[in-house]
């Protein structure tokens, strides 16, 4: 009972990284950039690292939304089903 409790939050915490690393990526991607460019151009403003991060990691997700809705519904079928 425990090892099957133990294997489904296991799974649970998988699914999770799976479907939150392109996001992740696509932020650390801009973040990389944007401090590159702060390090070349001496400019320290703290907004600049923020607001590109954010707004390219939101359209990513809107672009991966339909993925990311089929990847939720697998899993829930793949949870209730016993599969």
């Amino acid at each position: 009972m425990g090892e099957d409790a133990v294997q489904t939050v296991k799974v649970a915490l998988m699914q999770a990284l799976i479907l939150a690393t392109p996001i992740l990526g696509a932020g650390l991607i801009v973040g990389l950039i944007v401090s590159l460019f702060q390090a070349v151009t001496q400019v320290q403003e703290q907004t600049l690292s923020f607001v590109p991060k954010i707004i390219v990691m939101i359209l990513v997700a809107v672009i991966l939304l339909s993925w990311i809705a089929m990847q939720m519904m697998d899993f829930a079928v793949a949870m209730f089903t016993g599969t």
